[in-house]
């Protein structure tokens, strides 16, 4: 029955159209961030860069490479496109994707882990099998079909994150509106729908409409009844997003996910209608059948776990970040505050205090004043510099920062010496400090 259900093979068509979208749009996100000058800002103005914790050897490259290091990871989108030398290409963009993902995060948003997610699912299937240089080059590689499992996996990693998406906003801030009127209250400058931004009744739809489409979307696209409505508001939905946000290539990548929901019949028919259609549903079993079932095994149960684990931190996420990130909380909260860093000179006792601009960029001080493990990052970086200097210092750091604009409160413990101070993984970290209503 398992074999059945996950290798019984179907007709590949949401697969190839799918790798041609996904092909386009990462070599858009790729070149992209070169010529909106994201990569200056992020990779190339910054002194250093906030690397996820524990990767510190991730590096940009010096002077202008990391344009060059982008221009490539483009080319090999083109690659993943046309699919010529596919797993090659998909390898490389994926290590290279990834690596910048670790590398800093003071830009971190979930769809950039997400991205991560899909380029490893797009490693591990025949996208290249149909419309691609690799089969003009090599005709074996021909097939009109693939296993079922190609469809569940993508399905079901959706059905996750959206549903972890509704999930986090079922929390006093955004369900009183709060949040909703936050994230409008820089729009309205916006053409034709800025005004309408700023109004209540606006943010108690987007409040709304916002927990039931993610909680709804991936059930109600699988139901054929419902299926047309759902992407049609899924249309709306991304294009919204896209326009006010702008968050890149994610809504339109949202909605190319919608080739998996469709019949195979209806994809083939509308976008590959010269390719022979699949209809045998045979059961191929391949070699590698239990390693793919371990794989599964392991990959789902993480998925479900990991964004699960800030309950099993001590605190509030929103103030503490603790198990924040990888989690699917997004657009939950804002967070402002103030940050000074006290220098005392361990052998003569001066006092200074830390001027943040010889250090870091605008975004950067607004990071090393408000997340604890940034704050914790900016300390030992602190504490490396004086070093190089024969000056052995502790670090006193008094932050006061509020959350969705609610009164100011010390974040970091003023009394513990962040020089010295460890970083924990997987538990809470004592010199966060926590208030009653955080506890």
């Amino acid at each position: 029955m398992l074999n059945k259900w996950l290798f019984q093979r179907v007709d590949n068509s949401s697969l190839i159209v799918f790798r041609i979208c996904f092909g386009f749009l990462i070599t858009l996100e790729a070149w992209g961030a070169i010529f909106t000058g994201w990569i200056r800002r992020t990779l190339i103005e910054p002194q250093f860069t906030f690397n996820f914790i524990g990767f510190d050897f991730l590096q940009p490259l010096p002077g202008n490479g990391m344009y060059f290091y982008y221009g490539l990871m483009g080319l090999l989108g083109v690659f993943v496109m046309i699919g010529y030398k596919y797993k090659w290409s998909i390898s490389g963009y994926t290590l290279m994707w990834t690596c910048v993902y670790l590398m800093q995060k003071s830009s971190y948003n979930n769809h950039y882990y997400l991205l991560i997610l899909i380029l490893i699912f797009m490693l591990i299937v025949p996208a290249n099998t149909y419309a691609s240089v690799d089969v003009k080059l090599n005709p074996k590689l021909k097939q009109i079909s693939m296993p079922r499992w190609v469809v569940l996996f993508i399905v079901f990693q959706l059905w996750i994150v959206y549903t972890y998406a509704s999930v986090a906003k079922l929390y006093p801030d955004w369900l009183s509106g709060e949040v909703p009127a936050m994230l409008m209250k820089g729009k309205k400058d916006y053409w034709l729908v800025g005004e309408i931004l700023q109004q209540k009744w606006t943010h108690y739809v987007i409040l709304y409409f916002g927990i039931l489409f993610d909680l709804l979307i991936v059930p109600l696209l699988l139901y054929r009844k419902t299926r047309l409505p759902m992407f049609c508001l899924a249309i709306f939905f991304h294009l919204f997003n896209s326009y006010v946000f702008r968050i890149g290539i994610f809504p339109y990548l949202s909605l190319a996910f919608c080739l998996f929901f469709f019949s195979a019949e209806l994809v083939h028919r509308r976008f590959l209608f010269k390719k022979p259609f699949y209809d045998q549903a045979e059961v191929i079993v391949p070699e590698h059948r239990n390693l793919l079932i371990g794989i599964f095994c392991v990959w789902f149960p993480l998925q479900i776990l990991l964004p699960l684990r800030h309950w099993a931190i001590k605190g509030d996420v929103l103030w503490t970040e603790e198990g924040h990130r990888m989690s699917w909380r997004m657009m939950l909260r804002s967070k402002s505050g103030l940050a000074s860093y006290k220098i005392v000179n361990k052998t003569t006792g001066e006092v200074n205090y830390v001027k943040k601009g010889d250090y870091l960029t605008r975004k950067q001080i607004r990071q090393a004043s408000t997340k604890p493990d940034v704050i914790w990052q900016f300390s030992q970086r602190l504490k490396e510099i004086y070093a190089e200097k024969g000056e052995e210092i502790e670090i006193y750091v008094n932050a006061r920062v509020s959350v969705n604009y609610k009164e100011r409160k010390q974040l970091i413990d003023p009394k513990v010496n962040m020089a010295e101070a460890e970083w924990d993984y997987f538990f809470h970290n004592d010199w966060i400090l926590l208030h009653e209503d955080e506890d």
